[in-house]
């Protein structure tokens, strides 16, 4: 199967027209009975400089054969054909294989301008004349490597630049995606804790509405102040998530272990028995190890109180040289949801202790009850 030649550019095109034209015109002169032959094999030699970019080896041999033959056989040399071939071979083919060619060449039409000359009596001059010749053609063939090599570092750069786009694209998307999860654990966090107190206030006021109307009122203040904590809360997120814009001081900040004691009282006020223990020196952590701490202890207190069946909760926050440890331990009768492998909080929290280099374990207890321990590194710790 005979491989395609491709398609020629059109600057190649005009060009291999320019030296069709000058070469055919100055093999017509030559004094032979067969110039219509050389002006066919000039023509020839000249019209594969089309497909000089495709075809850089082809055409240098072609060429480079075609002009030894006129100097050799005919004693004519147009030069203009093997400069272009020269360069063409040093700017589109392998340095490489342009040495070898470009060598291979040169010893060629040495041999024809040197059979061209007449040596006798030997001179300097006609030495000179012989590499003054050939010297063009050594630097068209540098100049077109030097084109070759500018060309690949700037396809270099251009490859660099693409990819770092690529890389700084996929880091945004990465970013963005990162970003979403953030925001869907927080709201996740807020809004379900939040909710599942107000059922469980408005469940008591239901069922003590007609006997204790006193309880079924305190349970509707209760269920008030709930909701009214989880709009704050949620534009505490909302402050944290804008974006462009500078946080406005009407956002409060995002909470902290400080304000576990308010968060319990909430747990407590809602029917589940919640004792919290502190060991160890407390020191100061990050924001971000502060937060994912509080929601962790929120979201093991929210499943208590969703799906627990639970009285009593016991939390244990323990500050280590090297890491926060907490653990929070319910006395229910029933699991929770996929036994601690999936549920969308149980995920949030894994995602929340991942995110700062720890881990959480949740999973029943023997006596029936439930237990999530998350250890936290705090590389902030004091040595």
């Amino acid at each position: 199967m005979i491989k395609s030649l491709g398609r020629p550019s059109l600057a190649d095109g005009a060009l291999a027209a320019a030296i069709v034209v000058a070469g055919g015109s100055a093999a017509a002169g030559a004094s032979s009975s067969v110039a219509p032959l050389l002006v066919l094999l000039a023509i020839g030699a000249a019209l594969s400089l089309a497909w000089r970019s495709l075809h850089p080896l082809g055409v240098f041999a072609i060429t480079v054969g075609v002009t030894a033959f006129f100097g050799l056989v005919y004693d004519g040399y147009w030069p203009f054909a093997a400069l272009l071939a020269f360069y063409s071979l040093g700017a589109h083919a392998g340095r490489r294989t342009a040495i070898v060619a470009g060598a291979v060449g040169l010893v060629l039409l040495g041999l024809s301008i040197a059979h061209q000359i007449d040596w006798q009596p030997l001179t300097w001059s006609k030495f000179g004349l012989l590499v003054g010749r050939l010297a063009p053609l050594v630097a068209a063939a540098i100049l077109g490597d030097n084109i070759r090599t500018r060309r690949e570092y700037l396809r270099a750069v251009e490859d660099r630049a693409a990819q770092l786009e690529r890389e700084h694209e996929a880091n945004a998307s990465r970013a963005a995606a990162e970003e979403q999860a953030r925001i869907a654990r927080e709201v996740h966090d807020v809004v379900a804790h939040n909710l599942s107190v107000i059922v469980v206030q408005a469940t008591a006021a239901e069922r003590v509405f007609a006997s204790d109307p006193a309880d079924a009122k305190r349970a509707l203040g209760a269920i008030g102040s709930t909701a009214r904590q989880a709009l704050d809360e949620l534009r505490r997120v909302l402050g944290v998530v804008r974006t462009g814009e500078e946080r406005s001081p009407e956002f409060p900040p995002q909470p902290t272990l400080a304000e576990l004691e308010p968060l319990l009282e909430q747990v407590r006020a809602a029917g589940l028995a919640v004792d919290l223990q502190r060991t160890g020196e407390p020191y100061e952590l990050s924001p971000a190890l502060e937060l994912s701490a509080y929601r962790i202890v929120q979201e093991a207190l929210t499943n208590t109180l969703r799906h627990g069946e639970a009285r009593h909760a016991f939390v244990t926050l323990r500050f280590d040289s090297d890491a926060v440890d907490l653990e929070i331990i319910d006395d229910g009768s029933a699991p929770a949801p996929g036994n601690g492998n999936a549920g969308r909080g149980l995920i949030g929290m894994r995602e929340r202790a991942a995110a700062l280099g720890g881990r959480i374990e949740a999973a029943p207890t023997p006596t029936g009850g439930f237990r999530v321990a998350a250890h936290l590194p705090t590389p902030e710790a004091p040595r």
